[in-house]
């Protein structure tokens, strides 16, 4: 069921107007992501469907025309017009367009999100959280409501007036946290920003995988640094992630593997010993798994699109 704060004739309106900002500031610049004036917001355009895997941090992403789809291990999460992304941990991802065209391009606005920002006001609105032994899923989608759009349009509006960015854009992204945390998913969201939680435990401990994601681990390790036992660990690590913790390390290793062979030019056993794999064949098997093909004919591929 659709939020009842929607009301679809104002949701159209807003979002063909967010539209009409997006493209009068991505026009011309090609796919992809684009950074704009304001330090935490990038907007997003593509006429091109393709998968594209790379590490999502956490960030909440609304689309304001055309379609994409998210993979997350085995699950799938789509989100068209006047929907919402949010990812709340460093999670790997494969992303791609699914409804696009070149007069009417994907657009969407990224927002990346601050924890020590949240945590403020959560602290200022009053905000508890009564599930602390609970995780929850680090990537969910939702409905835009009008509130969550005004603040998106207002911070769009912004680049219009670039001296009032210092002063306003400050006050419209903790806004915009606020009405992530007031709805519907808000338990989500505080569960990341909870000292204490699960939820965050498991995130300190996917930092520590991703900043040393090349080196060996053991799962007994990772769950004492959580203070967790290594089946309560193990449990709330794929209620986060939706994967087990060393299937997270071997996609970040993949993921890593490909940029250096496509950015840097290593070959495929020099790019495998690099990232931590000690057997060509294995990493080979794992990349075409992952990836749809083995590293040489996927880089190829990549290469001449």
């Amino acid at each position: 069921m659709r939020s009842k704060l929607l009301h679809p004739d104002i949701v159209n309106d807003v979002c063909q107007e967010l539209a009409a900002l997006l493209t009068r500031h991505t026009k011309g610049k090609g796919n992809g992501a684009h950074p704009t004036a304001i330090n935490q917001l990038d907007f997003a355009r593509s006429d091109l469907s393709g998968a594209i895997p790379s590490i999502y941090e956490p960030r909440l992403c609304i689309v304001v025309q055309g379609k994409k789809a998210a993979l997350l291990s085995e699950e799938t999460y789509q989100y068209g017009m006047a929907q919402y992304l949010v990812v709340s941990v460093d999670l790997p991802i494969n992303a791609y367009v699914i409804e696009a065209t070149p007069d009417k391009p994907y657009l969407a606005l990224k927002l990346s999100l601050d924890l020590v920002q949240l945590c403020d006001v959560i602290a200022q609105a009053g905000m508890g959280t009564h599930k602390k032994e609970n995780s929850v899923r680090g990537l969910f989608v939702s409905d835009a409501n009008v509130p969550l759009l005004d603040c998106a349009i207002r911070l769009a509006r912004l680049l219009n007036t670039p001296q009032d960015i210092p002063f306003l854009a400050p006050m419209i992204i903790r806004e915009t946290y606020y009405r992530l945390l007031t709805g519907e998913q808000g338990e989500a969201i505080r569960q990341i920003a909870t000292s204490g939680s699960n939820m965050q435990r498991i995130a300190e401990v996917i930092k520590m995988i991703k900043a040393d994601f090349t080196q060996p681990m053991r799962v007994e390790d990772l769950a004492e640094q959580a203070s967790m036992s290594p089946s309560s660990f193990h449990r709330h690590f794929k209620e986060v992630t939706s994967m087990s913790p060393l299937q997270y390390q071997k996609q970040l290793r993949l993921l890593a593997a490909r940029h250096l062979m496509l950015a840097e030019n290593f070959d495929a056993v020099d790019a495998a010993y690099q990232v931590g794999y000690e057997s060509p064949s294995q990493f080979s098997r794992e990349y075409a798994r992952m990836f749809g093909a083995p590293p040489v004919k996927d880089i190829g591929r990549l290469r001449t699109t």
